[in-house]
C-alpha cells in the first residue's frame, strides 16, 4: 500500500498539484510503526483527481474525498479543506476547499495533522505535531472544546490514541475529554464499538480502561461496569477487593494479544453480581445465579455495540458458563468431553485462568483441564456416532422424540468408553428400549 500511495502522490505532483501523505500514516512513519492506511491530501479538486486516475470511486466528492484504485489497493485522496458546521455532532454539513495549512487546522490532534512530502522526504508541520510526537503528548489542534464539540467521537479517540500510542493527554485536551464524555451518546454504537475495541485489545488496555474510568466515558458507555464499584465480595475468595477491582485486575492478567470477545467476556462476566448480592444466614455474601444474570445484562450491551451474532454468542456463552469451571473435576467423562469440545472453550479457559489469578489464585481446575486435554488429545473429543436414526428405524422403530434421547444416551456411553462399536450400541438399545416400549413412548 505504501508504494501505491507514493505513486499516487507522485502522479498528482507531476500534474502540477500539491500532494502529500497525510494524517496517521505520517505519525506512524515518524514513530517507526507499521502504517495500515496511507491517505493523501492534495490541492487538486475532486474532479481533477478523477481526471488524472482511470479508476476512482467518488465516496465523498461533496466533501472532497475520492478513492483512487491503484495497484489493486484503495488510496483515499482528499482535497485540502475546512469543515463547515457539524450539525449532528459527527459530520460536517459541508466543506470549503483551502490550503494545506487550513486543512491541518481542522484536524483532531496535532500528531494526526502532519504532511509528508514524498520526493524531499520532508515533514510539513503547521501545528507542532512533530514536537508532540517527540514528547509523546496527545494535544488537540486549536481549542479542544471546539474540536470535541464538532465531533463527539473525538473524546473517545483521544483515549484510544493515548492507549495505543502510549502518549500522555495534554491537560487542556484532557479537560475537553472529561467535559465531552456525556455527549458520547450522539455517536453510533458501531463507531463507539470500533474505538472501544482498539482500546481493549491493545496490550496497554489497563491504561485505556483507567482513562475511560477517570474521564467518565466508562460510566456513559458501560454503566453496568461502573456499578461494580463498591460491590463487596467474600474476602476469603476475593482478597483483591470489590468486583470492579477484580475485573480491572483480570484485564491486567490477560496476554498481550487478545480477541475482542475474550476481553469483553472479562469485562461483563460479573456485571450480574450487584443485583444478585445477598447475605446468607451466616452473614456470608453470595451471588447466586450471577453468571446467568450477567449474560442477560450483557446481551443488550452487545446489541448497543452492534457486534456480530457470532461474537455476541461467543461472549454470552463465556459469561454464562464461567462458573461451570468450578465443577469440572466432578464431571463424568462424557460431560467433560462435551465441555472441552465446545467451540468457545479455549477462550473460556483463558477467562477462567484470569478469574482465578485475579481472586483466590488457585489454578487446580485449570491445571486439571490442561491434563485432560493432553489425555484426550490422541483421539477426537467427539468421535463419529456409532449409530444413527436410520439404524433405529432398521430396528422397527418409528421416528419420534425418543430418537434424540436414545442417540444422546448412546453417545454418552460411547464417550465413557462403555460402548465401542455399532454392534454394541444396537444391542444396548435393543435391551434398554424394547421396540414395543419405544412405540408406546412415541404414541
Amino acid at each position: 500500500m505504501r508504494d501505491a500511495a507514493f505513486e499516487v502522490v507522485g502522479k498528482l505532483q507531476s500534474r502540477g498539484h500539491e500532494a502529500f501523505l497525510a494524517g496517521g500514516c505520517v505519525r506512524d512513519l515518524l514513530l517507526g510503526r507499521e502504517a495500515h492506511d496511507f491517505d493523501v491530501a492534495t490541492s487538486a479538486r475532486p474532479e481533477e483527481v478523477q481526471a488524472i486516475f482511470p479508476k476512482t470511486v467518488a465516496v465523498g466528492a461533496q466533501f472532497g474525498v475520492i478513492v483512487v484504485l491503484h495497484r489493486s489497493v484503495e488510496i483515499q485522496v482528499a482535497t485540502f479543506r475546512k469543515d463547515g458546521e457539524y450539525g449532528d455532532g459527527r459530520h460536517p454539513e459541508g466543506v470549503v476547499f483551502t490550503t494545506a495549512e487550513g486543512d491541518a487546522e481542522r484536524r483532531d490532534f496535532t500528531v494526526n495533522a502532519l504532511f509528508y512530502e514524498v520526493g524531499s522526504e520532508r515533514v510539513i508541520d503547521f501545528v507542532g505535531g512533530v514536537a508532540d510526537i517527540e514528547r509523546k503528548v496527545l494535544r488537540a489542534v486549536g481549542d479542544p472544546l471546539e474540536r470535541f464539540e464538532e465531533d463527539k467521537l473525538r473524546v473517545l479517540r483521544a483515549v484510544r490514541f493515548s492507549t495505543t500510542l502510549g502518549f500522555a493527554i495534554e491537560e487542556k485536551t484532557w479537560d475537553g475529554v472529561v467535559a465531552g464524555a456525556k455527549k458520547i451518546h450522539c455517536v453510533s454504537g458501531e463507531r463507539i464499538r470500533d474505538e472501544v475495541a482498539k482500546i481493549l485489545v491493545s496490550p496497554n488496555r489497563v491504561t485505556g480502561f483507567d482513562l475511560l474510568d477517570r474521564s467518565g466515558l466508562l460510566r456513559e458507555i458501560f454503566p453496568e461496569v461502573e456499578r461494580l464499584k463498591g460491590c463487596e465480595q467474600p474476602p476469603e475468595f476475593h482478597p483483591e477487593g470489590d468486583v470492579f477491582v477484580h475485573t480491572r485486575l483480570m484485564l491486567s492478567l490477560l496476554p498481550e494479544k487478545v480477541s475482542l470477545p475474550l476481553v469483553l467476556s472479562v469485562l461483563f462476566h460479573d456485571i450480574g453480581k450487584p443485583p444478585t448480592q445477598v447475605r446468607d444466614e451466616t452473614g456470608r455474601l453470595r451471588f447466586n445465579g450471577h453468571e446467568r444474570v450477567s449474560a442477560e445484562m450483557a446481551e443488550p450491551i452487545l446489541q448497543r455495540l452492534r457486534l456480530s451474532n457470532a461474537e455476541s454468542e461467543s461472549i454470552l456463552d463465556a459469561v454464562r458458563n464461567h462458573m461451570a469451571f468450578k465443577d469440572v473435576q466432578l464431571m463424568r467423562k462424557a460431560k467433560l468431553k462435551r465441555f472441552l469440545a465446545r467451540p468457545t472453550f479455549e477462550e473460556e479457559m483463558e477467562l477462567h485462568r484470569v478469574d482465578c489469578l485475579g481472586s483466590h489464585g488457585l489454578l487446580d481446575n485449570y491445571e486439571f483441564l490442561l491434563r485432560k486435554k493432553e489425555e484426550f488429545a490422541s483421539e477426537p473429543l467427539i468421535p463419529p456416532p456409532l449409530i444413527s436414526g436410520r439404524d433405529l428405524i432398521g430396528q422397527g422403530r418409528k421416528p419420534g422424540p425418543v430418537f434424540r434421547e436414545i442417540l444422546e444416551n448412546v453417545q454418552t456411553l460411547q464417550l465413557e468408553g462403555t460402548l465401542l462399536s455399532r454392534e454394541d450400541a444396537l444391542a444396548w438399545v435393543a435391551e434398554q428400549y424394547p421396540v414395543s416400549v419405544s412405540n408406546l413412548l412415541m404414541n
